[in-house]
């Protein structure tokens, strides 16, 4: 990945020069063949003219490049932005007036006219100021136009590639929590309470209801509260202690601070569910698992530890967290992370940071 940005990043570069040089060497040349033909200048003055004119052109307006990238004007939106670009037309026009009328200062020194005075010759210099704020202008609104365009495909890019994701994560997200083998347990689970617990079989038949719905429908949303979260991981929870009966404990421990804070959908429930299925599920006498949500600074730390090691772990597993860690990246680019370890005491430990957001 590394490498084909450095590589995207070169031609980028290589494209600006491109247009640099070739837009102020177009520009210059007009000039140049301006004062050969029409001021009867030599060759070598002329020539000289042409370098010393790309070379103001391209040192202003490079430095303002720079300027801009350093503050990161083109993120800026369009008011914010304007703000900042007729200000620096017109100081850019002003400075170019200011390096036109040293050249030709130097110019006729060389050539022994003791009648140009540099700053009563600025008097008059009101075309090369006018020139100078249309060359500025243009050029300002050339790259900031270029980099809208860019910023608008790589925008058009990350949603399409979020769609993407999501759908995936629909698919990805049936695959694994609504599998035959998940239903075939819940559905096993319900007969036997349909004579033995009638109540509780009825309850069983709800909550197995609220997870499907969950899962197909509201796992649109690009976020739900951590509160709205955690009622589908609850549910999901006591359906389970229905199957694994005292085998299962599971204690929660959240920060009620953070209840209305936002959260990707079923990533919660994804961490949970891979602690049941691919740790205690495994183990014969069962085990605790826990939950803690906790604030961290500006972030949101989540934990789900429980008994077992990655090992165990199979690749039905790494399909739903390598999902999550793609949305993790797509909702929260370099701002959230995902963290599956062994700890030292045969406990799988799984831990999601994630910005504070509120609702």
């Amino acid at each position: 990945m590394s490498g084909s940005f450095h590589r995207t990043n070169n031609n980028v570069i290589s494209l600006y020069w491109i247009c640099q040089l070739t837009g102020w060497g177009t520009v210059s040349l007009y000039w140049a063949y301006t004062v050969y033909t029409r001021d009867n200048y030599g060759l070598f003055f002329t020539l000289l003219n042409y370098v010393l004119d790309i070379a103001i052109g391209v040192t202003l307006t490079h430095l303002y490049r720079y300027v801009a990238k350093r503050l990161n004007w083109n993120t800026l939106n369009l008011g914010s932005l304007a703000v900042r670009i007729i200000p620096s037309i017109i100081l850019l026009a002003v400075a170019y007036m200011l390096l036109a009328n040293l050249k030709w200062h130097y110019y006729w020194t060389i050539i022994g006219n003791k009648d140009f005075i540099f700053w009563q010759s600025l008097i008059t210099w009101d075309p090369v100021l006018i020139t100078g704020l249309r060359l500025m202008a243009i050029w300002i609104l050339a790259y900031h136009l270029y980099h809208y365009h860019l910023n608008s495909l790589e925008t058009t890019r990350q949603n399409a590639e979020l769609l993407v994701v999501a759908k995936q994560a629909q698919l990805d997200n049936l695959a694994t929590q609504l599998n035959p083998h998940f239903l075939f347990n819940s559905l096993n689970s319900i007969k036997s309470l349909i004579i033995e617990n009638p109540n509780m079989a009825r309850r069983a038949v709800v909550l197995l209801s609220d997870i499907l719905r969950t899962s197909l429908y509201e796992k649109d949303a690009p976020f739900i509260t951590i509160k709205e979260e955690l009622i589908l991981v609850k549910d999901y929870i006591e359906l389970e202690k229905i199957r694994f009966e005292e085998r299962l404990n599971v204690s929660v421990d959240l920060d009620p601070d953070l209840e209305n804070c936002l959260i990707l959908p079923l990533s919660i429930q994804l961490l949970v569910e891979n602690g049941i299925k691919h740790g205690i599920d495994k183990r014969v006498d069962g085990g605790r698992l826990t939950l803690s949500i906790a604030q961290k600074s500006a972030s949101i730390e989540i934990i789900v530890q429980n008994p077992g090691k990655i090992l165990t772990y199979n690749s039905e597993a790494g399909i739903g967290l390598k999902n999550l860690t793609k949305r993790l990246e797509l909702h929260y680019p370099d701002q959230a992370s995902f963290e599956l370890l062994n700890t030292d005491n045969d406990q799988v430990k799984a831990t999601l940071i994630i910005p504070i957001r509120k609702q």
